[in-house]
């Protein structure tokens, strides 16, 4: 099983769905798609087995990852899209505030743009209490961190993703979505994974800002300029939220997850059981 399958919790999300309650999940057969991206699903830099299914989370994915050549490409819904359905909000909390996810870098690469003028522009736009989530990269790094802190913005990390198997989270995802339902906005210098999940979980989104970007970024199928054309309707600092959650359930195959017994068989979790 590939490691980045474990990441951000996401096996352990699907093994509890599919009703297995051990501390280690099965291992699934097969790549799982662990972001959102615009190419296969799939991370450029990983290596891949050729004849090994993957498992991605639309058929828009699907379908450009047949059109660059992949096969046994399965669409199984994303893992936060399980996580929301077996979370219903029961509106308990109230929604005040902006959380705003900056785009962050990797251990692989460091983020290169201007904090303070983002920081500048989030306080002249956002007009509640905000507070910003860092990858756990930028919120060690205390110089970025504090930044934020001088501004009067409430600083959080949701997490350690977890890699190549160890210093694994299971509760990673339901920590994004405890605090994502605890604001009204959620707001992003790019489209990303974060942002698509806070407007499926019912917050109205926004994309603004210096979007930064990578040490030796490339903009790979199409890159930044293509998600701005293609995704036109999820940016600004308003956006319709209708538009956008009907966007953010197709990207997170909202509407196309799969029941228990269908995951087990396509990740080959029943012969594990039958074992």
């Amino acid at each position: 099983m590939h490691h980045a399958n474990h990441y951000y919790g996401h096996t352990y999300v699907l093994a509890r769905y599919c009703g297995y309650q051990g501390a280690d999940p099965p291992r699934i057969h097969g790549y799982l798609q662990h972001g959102w991206n615009i190419g296969d699903g799939l991370a450029p830099d990983h290596e891949f087995v050729p004849g090994i299914p993957a498992f991605v989370w639309s058929e828009r994915t699907r379908r450009r990852a047949w059109s660059m050549g992949r096969r046994q490409v399965y669409v199984t819904g994303s893992p936060w899209a399980y996580l929301l359905a077996m979370t219903p909000d029961d509106g308990g909390t109230r929604r005040e505030g902006t959380i705003w996810y900056p785009f962050h870098g990797w251990e692989g690469q460091h983020i290169e743009g201007d904090h303070d003028r983002l920081i500048a522009e989030i306080r002249d736009t956002e007009d509640g209490p905000v507070t910003v989530c860092l990858y756990w990269q930028e919120y060690r790094t205390a110089r970025v961190r504090r930044r934020y802190e001088r501004a009067g913005f409430r600083v959080i990390c949701h997490g350690y993703r977890g890699g190549w198997w160890r210093d694994l989270d299971p509760l990673f995802l339901d920590r994004q979505l405890a605090e994502q339902r605890r604001h009204r906005r959620v707001a992003s210098n790019r489209l990303c994974s974060a942002l698509l999940y806070g407007t499926l979980a019912g917050c109205e989104p926004a994309v603004y800002g210096d979007p930064m970007q990578l040490e030796g970024e490339r903009d790979l199928f199409g890159g930044r300029p293509r998600i701005r054309r293609q995704w036109s309707a999820m940016h600004g600092k308003s956006v319709d939220p209708r538009v956008a959650y009907e966007i953010a359930a197709d990207e997170l195959g909202a509407e196309q997850l799969l029941s228990p017994s269908e995951l087990r068989f396509l990740f080959r979790w029943h012969e594990e059981a039958a074992a």
